[in-house]
């Protein structure tokens, strides 16, 4: 069976707090431990009221804690936010805490608006353009030291923690392939480039030291219930948010309403429908189907799903039930 895998923001729902969100966290991931998911990896995100990860390898430990055999790491870390020693750091103490679980997911972008990222960077320029090149520092500072090497990060050299690259663009497929990492597309968010950017990742793939083939993940979005016109409402609070981003909205994460209508614009409708085109909404039985199209067109080597719902008890029954339609569709293939 293809791998599938969680994606989680800590999600800070309308009318709870940060801490009712790192919790939720914690339950999420011993739900998708329980139903036989790989990875279940944070994301790094500032200034936003509605997500909790923002100190993304603090809750990462928090996860890995209350967890004993599911992968944690991050999808991801914004990298030109950080020193490449100071995650070297922060990874090698969780890989030191949760031997053999870590992954290292990095990403490019601030995870923010402008403002916030120049905090956090100082030298946004400088950020971008680094990028390769700090990852190739990472793995040197993962990896095993040479003689006489000034610059150690303890804990993290020799831990070897694995390191995915994420994107968005096709620049992203160009760069995880030249450097032999796996890859994660984030199509939950970024539909547009997905099959040309998987396509270009596996042409272009250098094998190296940590991967002798590509191996993609791809992101998709997920609500399920017992019955579509469930799934459908408590959809409606991701597509709030969305309409939130795009008017430069930010608040705690939306509680799902009756209809969209009067909430959005024509045009926003149009444009966050086509944004989340690959979401997977609906009662089991729905989503197969939908979920059965999505990878046979894509055919991914795993798939991460991020379960944006309000209601913490209807999130984890989600996950449940997307087990057991994983369960299905694979065995009918």
């Amino acid at each position: 069976m293809i791998p599938f895998s969680i994606l989680d923001l800590s999600p800070i729902s309308e009318g709870h707090s940060a801490s009712e969100a790192l919790d939720a966290s914690l339950k999420l991931a011993q739900t998708a431990e329980a139903r036989g998911y790989n990875r279940f990896w944070l994301a790094e995100h500032h200034g936003m009221p509605g997500i909790a990860s923002a100190a993304t390898a603090v809750v990462i430990g928090h996860v890995g804690a209350g967890t004993r055999t599911i992968r944690i790491g991050s999808g991801g870390i914004m990298l030109p936010n950080h020193s490449p020693l100071v995650i070297a750091e922060q990874f090698g103490t969780l890989e030191a805490l949760f031997p053999g679980r870590v992954d290292l997911g990095l990403g490019r972008a601030p995870g923010t608006d402008m403002r916030t990222a120049q905090a956090l960077r100082r030298n946004l320029d400088a950020g971008a353009e680094s990028f390769p090149h700090d990852i190739l520092e990472l793995q040197k500072l993962l990896g095993e030291p040479d003689e006489g090497q000034v610059l150690l990060a303890v804990p993290g050299m020799r831990s070897h923690v694995p390191i995915w690259l994420l994107g968005s663009s096709l620049y992203s497929a160009h760069l995880a392939a030249a450097l032999g990492l796996p890859y994660a597309f984030a199509s939950h968010f970024a539909p547009d480039q997905l099959l040309d950017a998987v396509e270009i990742y596996r042409e272009r793939f250098q094998p190296s030291a940590t991967l002798e083939k590509p191996h993609v993940m791809v992101g998709v979005m997920a609500a399920l219930a017992e019955d579509d016109e469930t799934a459908r409402h408590y959809f409606t609070s991701a597509q709030q948010q969305f309409v939130n981003l795009r008017r430069n909205i930010r608040r705690a994460f939306p509680r799902p309403v009756d209809s969209m209508d009067g909430v959005w614009t024509d045009i926003e409708r149009i444009n966050v429908e086509h944004t989340l085109r690959y979401a997977l909404v609906g009662s089991r039985q729905t989503v197969a189907g939908k979920l059965d199209t999505f990878l046979k067109a894509v055919q991914p080597d795993e798939l991460i799903v991020s379960m944006p719902i309000h209601d913490v008890a209807a999130r984890l029954r989600s996950v449940e039930l997307l087990a057991d339609v994983r369960q299905g569709v694979q065995l009918a293939a």
